[in-house]
């Protein structure tokens, strides 16, 4: 069983605590990444390049009024240098860090340009003007000391105050302690005279640790998602190895993670170290609480999904582990199944029908052998069943399929053990009652010898004949306790194991008890006479074996086979014996110890006699005709009915409502007809099993239903496949609690339809020549003809482009893919297609009425459900229709010539098998035509000279073998080259009344001989034989070809009994004692000129190399 299969047993439950660990896993995945994007700053300081080292533009900490955050732009003679996209990059990334964690602040910009000129500051407003992305609130410029400068500003700025205030506020500072005035001294730098500590390394230093943790942290959320997104798509392998190895696998990669995590947290600890250092020195510093509060919130949430994929991957883990044991155990149980089936076939194979002590002996140590193979087997077995417990002990998450298994070997072993303990108890009984009949039998034998060898002399005097009796009665004394039981009580006390051939023993022993019985009572009389009167000596006469002595020899052992008889004589008391006395008194013994035959033949077979047998199955046909009635019922209430249900109307597509008797199409006339008429004829057969044939013959016009359902199959089974997936259908298979959906019972009739003909042909093998054998051979034909007439018509209805009324052709008859080449022939010109080019790729339709040609198209839909298709060609007329049997050349080609050879086909079946049976239906149709207008003739008194079917015998054979040979193998399409002269209208035959009268008649010709219109060719050219039941001597060897075939050999006789619709015979070795079916065209070339036995054309029967023995 592989991962699939295990993984369906898993519970839900388990599978669900795995899927809402794998969904923790991602929503703290997400949670991560959603506090990195509120935290983190799109640009990092790398790509921001060295302009922030360089310090053009620092964020100081210090805050303004409203707690506008204060950026300084210090002195900086290269600041007119920095390029338009540098100078934005750096004003953005130090906007966005505050704005990141306070949306909508305001900045104050402090442009320090105290040692600068106008020319300058006019450009670095201009500037700042163009590229700063934030909401500045107010820009601070401190103007240049010296006395020149400062005048040059302040008149520049007057003059360009205006353009300037409209795009940004602007204060112009004298010094710094007008810079006081808008902002406190704690949140001034100490160059602006202010108390505020800033390190700009320091604060770069710190910027890049916080970004690096955050973008560390951000690869290791990445990387625990992805790793737990590849855990749970991981489809699990179905063997030990790969399993282990995929443990081995994601531990490596889970403790690389682990090791991954604790190394960002430790950093993240650290950062959070010096971020609190650096907030006591200083608690004015804003911006270092907030960077300490974004490292503690990132690290919660580390941890936070940490644990959440820790919980996941043990889930995982744990199910991995026990899904490596769960294959193991499975293994191991498949492993133990085997070994259990294996000594089950072999407890099935050992046979109790023993008939001989020696038999019982060698069967007893063959048990004996057995039970103690299946005690070490199954106490393997129960240590499987313990680990499945144990498994189960431990919320293993497929405890149901672990508790199935221990319940399968502990029921195989149960089983097991009863089988076994039933065959030795059996044969321990045979065994007894073989030993009681053996000492029965040696207690005849001895009383035999006993009778034959009491001495003469003691019959001479009254106490040596009441010696005698004495004797007797103590040697009746000592007979065994079986004989005293009689046949019938012990048939009874032996019922279980007695065999018909126990049975033969049985009777024979009771039957040579009884002679010596009546051998006991006739000596305990004449001594009983002789004890009673004095009488004078007489002279006995002693037995008359030639051997004198009296030794137990093999005189009375089974090895005599046809029996074994001995005499003595006894002169009547009171007598004078003589011994010339023609007509001595003898007493007769008769011991038959030939063995029993009766049951050698049925022992190839089985243990069982045919009659059971055909019981078991007859009892096997009527248990699966009533499962078969349930299920119909079961798809007709459950599915089918519910449709019409209200409270399932909202599941159902409306286009299904009126498509039901598509998708059923007409099961409720199948369920009718098997539960109200074809079951109770089944179960009256039960037990008269011989009787079911006639029940399937009476029933043959309704199985026809099953054609209009195979028919509809195709409609049917394209819907099913549009909406299978239907909640409708889901939930009637849940109410149902079917295991299977519906399109599997909608192939039941399909199925069952194919079962008849299995069972029958059962109840045919154990029905040999017995009552109802013909109708069961009648009823087998009759489904097997079914099978093929749904084959046919399930093809008829893939033919496209026909514009008739198909159905008025008739019933089809056989259809088949062939290679076809085609010549037709008008006037003077004839356009041949034959040798000389590709054959064309035919399907042919043969209808009672006539014959269609189509091409197979490609095939429609995907995979199983692919369809053939037959485009239309050609339709032939079978009143215009005859055939050449043989083409020269070619065994599997024949010829069907149309409208008065007009139209040639050369026909190339893909075996000769298909040839002859398609030869046999379409000379079956032409005579019945033939028979037609013959009787037509009759009926019309239209009797004439010309009506003279068969032709002489030289000249019609003249003609064949012109046609079949010379014409066929030059490329000639007619029998003759002039077929309008008078000759050839002379050798023609004629039927009159018909459309194409001579062609029909030249057809028949090439395939009907002699005098019988109706009896197959004879020609030259054909060395095939027309087959009839009856006896036949093969002359050739035909090995088996076929499950149901058999094997002849030269000299066998055999008897062909009837034909099915495939062109098979039906065939008795009566040499070998076997039956089966073989090819018409196997027993043809096997038969040779035998069927032509009773013809009168034959030559000489002594070159015959068969002869026909006889016909039923």
């Amino acid at each position: 069983m592989g991962p699939s299969s295990l993984q369906e047993r898993e519970p839900g439950k388990e599978s669900k605590e795995e899927m809402e660990s794998y969904h923790c896993l991602l929503q703290a995945g997400s949670q991560l990444e959603n506090t990195l994007q509120q935290v983190t700053v799109p640009l990092s300081m790398k790509e921001v390049g060295g302009y922030i080292e360089k310090q053009v533009a620092y964020l100081s900490g210090g805050r303004g009024e409203d707690s506008s955050v204060i950026i300084t732009l210090p002195e900086c003679s290269a600041f007119t240098d920095i390029p338009e996209e540098a100078l934005a990059k750096v004003f953005t990334y130090l906007t966005l860090i505050p704005r990141t964690r306070q949306p909508g602040v305001k900045f104050i910009i402090i442009l320090d340009r105290r040692l600068d000129t106008w020319a300058s500051i006019k450009t670095a407003l201009a500037r700042i003007a163009a590229s700063f992305p934030g909401n500045l609130h107010l820009v601070l410029v401190l103007r240049p000391t010296s006395f020149f400068h400062r005048t040059v500003t302040d008149i520049g700025f007057r003059f360009s105050q205006d353009d300037f205030m409209l795009k940004m506020p602007v204060v112009m500072l004298s010094s710094v302690t007008d810079l006081l005035r808008y902002i406190d001294e704690n949140q001034l730098t100490s160059e602006f005279g202010g108390t505020l500590d800033y390190c700009h390394s320091d604060w770069i230093v710190l910027r890049t640790a916080i970004e690096g943790f955050a973008v560390t942290v951000k690869d290791i959320a990445q990387m625990l998602q992805g790793f737990g997104t590849e855990l749970a798509e991981t489809e699990l392998p179905d063997e030990g190895k790969a399993i282990e190895h995929l443990l081995e696998t994601h531990t490596e990669k889970y403790r690389k993670l682990k090791d991954a995590i604790r190394s960002v947290s430790k950093e993240g600890r650290h950062l959070l170290s010096s971020l609190e250092t650096t907030g006591k020195e200083d608690d004015s510093q804003w911006d270092v609480k907030l960077d300490w509060e974004t490292v503690q919130r990132l690290l919660v949430q580390l941890r936070d999904m940490e644990s959440a994929f820790d919980g996941f991957f043990e889930k995982h883990h744990l199910k991995l582990h026990q899904y490596l044991q769960l294959l193991r155990y499975e293994q191991s149980f498949q492993e133990m199944n085997l070994c259990l089936e294996h000594l089950m076939s072999q407890e099935k194979e050992l046979s109790i029908n023993v008939n001989t002590l020696a038999q019982t002996e060698q069967m007893l140590k063959k048990l004996d052998t057995l039970e103690s193979n299946a005690q070490e087997l199954m106490a393997r077995a129960q240590i499987i069943i313990l680990h499945g417990h144990q498994l189960s002990a431990g919320h293993h998450y497929a405890m149901a399929l672990i508790m199935q298994r221990c319940n399968e070997l502990r029921h195989h072993c149960d089983t097991l053990s009863v089988a076994l303990k039933t065959k030795h108890s059996l044969l321990l009984q045979t065994h007894q009652l073989l030993l009681c009949l053996e000492q029965a039998q040696s207690w005849c034998d001895n009383g035999a010898y006993m009778l034959a060898n009491q001495l003469v002399d003691r019959f001479h005097n009254k106490e040596g004949a009441q010696a005698a009796l004495k004797d007797i009665e103590k040697f009746l004394e000592e007979a065994p306790s079986l004989l005293s039981s009689g046949f019938e009580i012990l048939a009874i006390e032996y019922e279980a194991v007695i065999t018909p051939d126990l049975q033969a023993q049985i009777r024979k022993t009771f039957e040579k008890h009884a002679v010596m019985q009546q051998m006991i009572q006739n000596r305990q009389a004449s001594l009983r006479k002789l004890a009673d009167k004095h009488v004078r000596p007489i002279q006995l006469v002693a037995p008359r074996p030639e051997n004198p002595p009296r030794s137990k020899s093999p005189l009375f052992s089974p090895k005599h086979g046809d029996g074994l008889k001995f005499t003595f004589d006894i002169s009547l008391p009171g007598k004078k014996a003589s011994r010339k006395s023609p007509n001595p008194r003898k007493i007769e013994v008769i011991h038959d110890y030939q063995e029993s035959r009766s049951c050698v033949s049925y022992s190839l077979d089985g243990d069982d006699s045919p009659d059971l047998l055909k019981r078991h199955v007859m009892r096997e046909l009527i248990e699966t005709e009533r499962i078969y009635v349930e299920e119909l019922l079961s798809v007709l209430l459950g599915y089918r009915a519910e449709m019409d249900n209200p409270a399932l109307s909202g599941l159902l597509p409306p286009i299904l409502r009126s498509k039901k008797d598509i998708l059923f199409g007409n099961m409720p006339e199948i369920y009718n007809f098997h539960s109200r008429v074809f079951l109770q004829d089944l179960e009256g057969c039960l037990e008269a099993p011989e009787g079911v044939g006639v029940r399937f013959l009476e029933q043959k016009e309704n199985f026809q239903m099953y054609e209009c359902y195979c028919q509809n199959k195709p409609r049917s089974d394209a819907l099913w496949k549009q909406f299978s997936d239907c909640s409708f259908f889901q939930e009637c298979q849940r109410k149902l609690e079917h295991k299977l959906g519906l399109d599997s019972y909608l192939l039941k009739p399909v199925q069952r339809l194919t079962k008849y003909q299995l069972l029958l042909k059962e109840l045919l093998k154990y029905s040999a020549n017995s009552e109802g054998t013909s109708e069961l051979q009648g009823a087998l034909a009759a489904m097997l003809d079914l099978l093929k007439s749904v084959n046919d018509s399930m093809h008829q209805i893939a033919i496209t482009g026909y514009e008739g009324d198909i159905c008025e052709l008739g019933r089809v008859l056989m259809q088949g893919s062939f290679s076809v080449w085609i010549s037709h022939k008008r006037g003077a010109t004839r356009m041949k297609e034959l040798a000389r080019f590709k054959p064309m790729q035919r399907h042919l339709f043969l209808y009672e009425r006539a014959l269609l040609l189509c091409k197979r198209r490609e095939e429609h839909g995907d995979g199983s459900d692919k369809t053939p298709s037959y485009s239309f060609k050609h339709c032939l007329k079978m009143t215009a229709v005859g055939i050449t049997e043989n083409v020269k050349g070619d065994v599997k080609k024949f010829e069907i010539w149309y409208s008065g050879r007009e139209e040639v086909y050369v026909v190339q079946a893909p075996t000769v098998e298909v040839k002859m049976a398609w030869l046999n239906e379409l000379r079956r149709i032409l005579t019945n035509q033939q028979k037609l207008l013959r009787d037509e003739a009759y009926q019309h008194g239209q009797m004439t000279e010309h009506m003279q079917l068969s032709p002489p015998l030289t000249e019609s054979k003249q003609q064949r073998t012109s046609v079949s040979s010379e014409d066929t193998e030059s490329g000639r399409s007619s029998p003759d080259p002039q077929p309008h002269s008078p000759k050839h209208q002379h050798n023609r035959r004629s039927w009159p009344g018909a459309h194409h009268t001579a062609d029909i008649c030249e057809g028949l010709e090439e395939w009907s001989g002699g005098r019988d219109a109706f009896q197959p060719s004879d020609t030259e050219e054909e060395g095939l034989v027309q087959l009839s039941p009856g006896r036949y001597r093969v002359f050739t060897d035909c090995p088996q070809n076929g499950p149901d075939s058999i094997t002849i050999k030269c000299g066998d006789v055999i008897q062909l009994q009837f034909e099915d619709n495939r062109g098979r015979w039906l065939v008795k070795n009566l040499s070998r004692r076997q039956e089966g079916f073989i090819a018409a065209v196997s027993l043809q070339l096997i038969i040779g000129d035998s069927g032509r036995e009773q013809s009168c054309r034959l030559g000489d029967p002594g070159n015959l190399k068969v002869r026909k023995l006889s016909s039923p």
